[in-house]
């Protein structure tokens, strides 16, 4: 088994306790990094801090863009997925993924294609089966997969979901998984550690989604009036789609209800953010609590709220490529051009 390079760690529910009991036990020798993943959503964490205050490892809130050292843990923030590109942390605030975010499987998945056989991936306490398929990832790519043992964790799905699914290296309760990861980072024997990856040295392949910027195809097209999926049919050389409801389009037509919908809700979404810019400079004209800072802060927000309503509007009042009016535009002047023809 290869020497690990670098430790990820995912919990939910009853993380934090498992989280700090684990960091109390690591030494500050560790030679490897940490990130962790704990499901907080968008709320404030003080994880770090609990972190710090729990054992000699420096732990902190992960910034984007920033390089890795071992011996350090490195925190997902609040409503932010963590996943590890090019040798760097990234922060994305990506679609949520088993209703999280941050989530444990996109920052599993990147670690798996950065570090192969260099990773190590940890499942602790947490409900439901977020990590699971990270984990496997891991697995796949060569790397070590640990899970607590569900019968030592207080919420154990999440821990069981692994065991069930992954061919796991080594499911352990809580207090016997620090002394294993400091043998699997110090171990001398097996092949060298993995390093990491980045898109110029993937053999020419296209590079794996990781980092939730590149849009998948979507599995159908929906209806603009209802929102049910629509199949396309032909009738002669007409193209036409339809819903289950009922509601029917040509190619033409389908297109117009489309881009007519898309600009409903970017218009909307304009709106909102024009409300909430007005909605913080209310709080801040006001003084909310009474904090100077908390003034500066609204401010910041609405000047930031006013900033994105303006490159939206920018964004929707630009023109926009519409080849089915070009093309109806076409056969209407065919058609006129044909009426004039000699008899």
């Amino acid at each position: 088994m290869a020497r690990s390079s670098i430790i990820a760690i995912g919990a939910s529910a009853g993380g934090v306790a498992a989280l700090r009991s684990l960091a109390a036990a690591l030494p500050s020798t560790l030679s490897a990094p940490i990130l962790v993943v704990l499901h907080i959503g968008a709320y404030r964490s003080e994880l770090p801090a609990l972190l710090n205050a729990a054992g000699p490892l420096s732990a902190k809130h992960a910034e984007d863009g920033e390089a890795i050292y071992p011996g350090h843990i490195y925190v997902a923030p609040p409503d932010r997925h963590l996943i590890v590109a090019d040798g760097r942390l990234r922060l994305l605030r990506g679609p949520k993924e088993n209703c999280a975010r941050p989530a444990i499987d996109p920052l599993f998945r990147s670690f798996a294609e950065s570090y192969g056989p260099g990773a190590v991936g940890v499942v602790l306490t947490g409900n439901l089966n977020d990590g699971t398929l990270g984990l496997l990832e891991i697995k796949r790519c060569g790397g070590v997969a640990i899970a607590q043992d569900p019968t030592d964790a207080d919420y154990p799905e999440m821990p069981r979901s692994a065991a069930e699914h992954v061919a796991l290296d080594y499911c352990l309760p809580l207090a016997e998984i620090p002394k294993l990861l400091v043998e699997l980072v110090d171990r001398k024997g097996g092949r060298d550690v993995a390093m990491p990856k980045n898109s110029s040295q993937r053999d020419g392949q296209e590079p794996e989604i990781i980092d939730s910027r590149t849009f998948e195809r979507p599995l159908t097209v929906t209806c603009p009036d209802c929102g049910g999926a629509l199949k396309r049919f032909e009738v002669g050389s007409i193209v036409k789609f339809g819903c289950h409801i009922g509601h029917s389009y040509t190619a033409e037509n389908m297109a117009a209800a489309q881009f007519e919908e898309m600009e409903k809700v970017m218009r909307a979404a304009v709106r909102f953010l024009n409300e909430r810019a007005e909605f913080c400079l209310q709080m801040a004209e006001h003084g909310w609590d009474g904090k100077p800072d908390a003034s500066n802060d609204w401010h910041a927000a609405s000047k930031q709220a006013l900033d994105r309503a303006y490159k939206l509007r920018d964004l929707v009042e630009q023109d926009w490529l519409t080849p089915e009016t070009s093309h109806q535009l076409a056969l209407t002047l065919d058609g006129y051009e044909q009426t004039r023809l000699p008899g």
